[in-house]
């Protein structure tokens, strides 16, 4: 059976929803349920099948009702909960098997944890060991240097997510300090002209600093796909030079 036969048989039809089932297998990203627009029944039927079927139901931007509609479904403990993100997931199935990949998350402020949150939790959930780092922006830049000398040093990142809004110029600050992928998250934080997270995005795009990635505003989601892909491909390549070596070693024999 081809990949594509098989992601066409595992397409399911929820109302108006055609759900794909298969994306895990096929891409190795979760599909993730978008409640923001979806009324209560809705998003309860889709997380219904993709729980019956996969094992786990991812659902973001979960609106107070849903929250209290999935309370009565599956109980407060029935459900992990993600309070800054208002994300939610059911599962039946052991969390995933560590890749070995590792992502790095910065934030300029607080006020920007609800999108780092949730990049967290993507990259957590495709198998990615997650350090954060909150509240370290350009209004006070030398809080950055210790927690990114720890990201690098210590905790040996294969990629960073910096989320920021206001001016966002976060990204492009440590994009110019690091060996290793930046990807920024403009948050819709601020005021005035561009406080919905446009001057954030504008200043990202515009950067000089190169090696810098910029996913759309509030969209965590891209930010920790992209991120825990890149991570798990770095840990694959770990893995394989450490094969490799030790089958040299093996070959070579033992020293006299």
């Amino acid at each position: 059976m081809t990949n594509s036969n098989h992601a066409v048989e595992h397409l399911n039809d929820v109302a108006d929803a055609v759900l794909d089932l298969a994306r895990e297998h096929r891409k190795g990203v979760p599909e993730i349920i978008l409640a923001s627009n979806k009324d209560v029944d809705q998003s309860l039927r889709i997380a219904a099948q993709f729980l019956e079927r996969t094992g786990r139901a991812i659902l973001s931007r979960v609106s107070p009702d849903l929250e209290t509609a999935l309370v009565a479904a599956y109980g407060r403990d029935g459900f992990e909960w993600f309070r800054a993100s208002r994300t939610a997931i059911v599962r039946r199935v052991p969390r995933p098997e560590p890749t070995g990949g590792r992502v790095g998350i910065l934030t300029a402020g607080t006020s920007d944890q609800a999108a780092a949150e949730e990049a967290a939790i993507v990259c957590q959930e495709m198998g990615c060991l997650v350090r954060n780092r909150y509240d370290v922006g350009v209004a006070g830049l030398h809080r950055l240097f210790e927690p990114l000398r720890q990201l690098l040093d210590q905790d040996d990142v294969d990629v960073i997510i910096v989320a920021a809004g206001m001016d966002g110029a976060l990204p492009s600050v440590v994009s110019g300090l690091v060996d290793v992928p930046v990807i920024g998250l403009p948050t819709s934080v601020g005021y005035g002209m561009g406080g919905a997270g446009q001057a954030a995005l504008m200043a990202m795009l515009q950067t000089c600093s190169p090696g810098l990635a910029v996913v759309n505003i509030d969209n965590g989601v891209g930010a920790g796909v992209t991120a825990a892909m890149i991570a798990r491909r770095a840990a694959k390549q770990r893995q394989r030079s450490v094969q490799e070596s030790l089958a040299g070693q093996h070959a070579e024999g033992p020293h006299p």
